[in-house]
């Protein structure tokens, strides 16, 4: 048995698909026609675009990807189209007549260094992207075959180092998941095997080395386990708990359309995290109660320049639109600091989570900030509009983020321009000063979201993204839950709700004790809401503040997992 990440629940039992990457032996060996290798590359390039607008257009038929998901290629095919790639591949080749093949890896290798070494997990996230086109294009003009995975003709689990945006989208009916060496839940492939909802083991040390072309496999991604080889015995086991997953992934589409009220008749809202508009299908599709994060950063970071108002307004518009009547809680531009753009300079910092980003850069740079409001003004007419402040630290910034929305709202009702009448604004708490001065904030801001991702890397002084202090994230750390207390409570008092769009809002475990603390709001991903809702309908709320109670008098974050376990067993 090999362990993993559970990346995409499921149970699959299969024979192993092995995908080898091919050799590609490249030098840095001279070449006597430069102009030659020049058109050589040119070609590759060529059909390198050819084979990403043919992946594609396979992906698209298929329908079993979202929009955003096919959106993937579009990003490879303005990579793949970039002039910048091409001419400094071209310049290599003129200015050192090397190969093609050699000034395309080093081009490439480069790409990728610069893409790894950035703080932001989206940036990071690039690096798959570079790596999957370049590899395509060196490939090609090595005249290496890439493997194609649609051509897999029996029922099989995909075993890799990893699997690109490319090889995820080809996999066919006949995969019925796969485990890659590398990989965390939030790579590509894994939330690509979520939306093509077939189960998927990642981050599993190992495999490579122990998994043969045509073994027997277990893929159990409930847990994160790989077996390897089975007895019939295991295989008996597992097909019973393949059965009854299914079981109830079907019993949890029944409460689609129900509420989200526990068992002695205290109602939650379950809402979703979106990242672009497209996303709030899936919201929809899973029984979500509305938006309690979109992300706008992201019509930042596809864009090559500032979007404008009016491609702000379409993009706010069609997410509150979709949503009908339920609610839908905009970020207002969390950029800066880890995050950057390449048209928006920002001096190097020693502490970027720490620096000069979110509600600091929007404040300093008006201009900006205003366009975003006024758009989403304007789109507030056309839904349930929630506007949130990310990264507010004191209350001075939320009274100066909230006198220029009252600006910008006041400038366009004298412009004759409709915006809702009814548009809360509030903020987000991932500070831990905003969290102790909750009280003092509730009297003025609509309501809370609590970001706990960043609320928790700052109470403990560990950045959550270094390995050796990841044992300090801890979101059932009591001091943690105490902050989320303190925060609920502090709303409470003002009489406005209170919410949550960290990951732990979406953790099973953690419902019950939020629950018990008083959360108002759970915003998580789509995938796990049906979920969610489960749990909620099967507690009783009285109970749940006990548990609360006791959990908050804790020393440890196991004592309280424990606490937890045992209480909701």
């Amino acid at each position: 048995m090999l362990k993993g990440i559970a990346a995409s629940s499921g149970i699959a039992i299969a024979k192993v698909y092995k995908l080898e990457v091919p050799t590609m032996n490249i030098t840095d060996a001279k070449v006597e026609d430069v102009a030659a290798e020049v058109e050589k590359f040119k070609a590759a390039m060529a059909k390198t675009i050819a084979d990403i607008e043919g992946i594609k257009e396979r992906a698209t038929k298929a329908g079993k990807l979202s929009a955003e998901e096919i959106a993937v290629f579009d990003a490879h095919l303005m990579m793949a189209q970039d002039p910048m790639l091409a001419d400094e591949i071209v310049n290599m080749i003129q200015a050192e007549g090397v190969n093609a093949g050699y000034a395309t890896q080093e081009v490439a290798n480069g790409m990728v260094v610069m893409f790894e070494s950035m703080d932001s997990d989206y940036f990071r996230e690039r690096a798959a992207d570079v790596k999957d086109v370049t590899f395509r294009l060196k490939a090609n003009v090595l005249g290496v075959v890439v493997p194609d995975l649609g051509a897999i003709t029996e029922d099989s689990v995909v075993v890799a180092h990893d699997l690109t945006p490319s090889d995820t989208a080809q996999l066919n009916e006949f995969a019925k998941g796969f485990a890659t060496a590398i990989g965390g839940r939030t790579s590509h492939s894994a939330i690509m095997a979520r939306s093509l909802e077939i189960p998927a083991v990642v981050g599993c040390t190992g495999i490579l080395e122990e998994a043969k072309h045509g073994d027997t496999i277990v893929l159990d991604a409930i847990k994160g386990n790989v077996i390897l080889n089975p007895t019939a015995e295991e295989v008996a086991t597992y097909e019973k708990a393949k059965q009854e997953y299914l079981e109830y992934r079907a019993a949890l589409k029944v409460l689609k359309d129900q509420p989200s009220i526990t068992t002695d008749g205290h109602q939650v809202e379950l809402v979703g995290n979106i990242g672009t508009p497209k996303d709030a299908d899936g919201v929809l599709e899973n029984g979500g109660e509305g938006v309690g994060l979109y992300r706008t950063e992201f019509l930042y970071m596809d864009s090559q320049v500032l979007p404008s108002e009016e491609e702000q307004y379409v993009a706010y518009k069609a997410v509150l639109e979709k949503m009908g009547n339920r609610p839908v809680v905009v970020r207002t531009l969390d950029i800066g600091g880890d995050k950057k753009l390449p048209y928006l300079p920002i001096d190097e910092e020693m502490n970027p989570f720490l620096g000069y980003r979110a509600i600091r850069l929007c404040l300093d740079q008006k201009p900006i900030f205003r366009t975003q409001l006024r758009a989403l003004l304007r789109a507030s007419a056309f839904g349930k509009l929630r506007i949130m402040f990310p990264m507010i630290a004191t209350v001075k910034e939320f009274r100066d983020a909230k006198a220029v929305y009252e600006e910008e709202r006041a400038k366009l009702i004298a412009e004759g321009i409709a915006v809702g009448d009814d548009v809360q604004v509030g903020m987000m708490v991932e500070i831990p000063a905003a969290a102790v001065l909750a009280d003092q904030f509730a009297k003025i801001a609509d309501f809370f979201s609590i970001g706990t991702n960043d609320l928790i890397q700052y109470s403990m002084a560990a950045d959550r993204m270094s390995e050796k202090v990841s044992y300090l994230y801890q979101p059932y750390n009591p001091s943690i839950l105490r902050l989320i207390k303190m925060t609920i409570d502090g709303a409470h008092k003002e009489g406005k709700w209170c919410g949550m769009c960290g990951e732990m809002a979406g953790e099973p475990n953690a419902v019950a004790i939020l629950l018990g603390l008083g959360l108002d709001e759970f915003s998580m991903s789509a995938s796990s809401i049906l979920a969610a809702r489960k749990i909620v309908r099967s507690m009783n709320k009285a109970e749940m503040e006990e548990l609360a109670a006791k959990a908050l008098a804790c020393d440890t974050a196991e004592e309280v997992l424990e606490l937890v376990k045992g209480a909701t067993k």
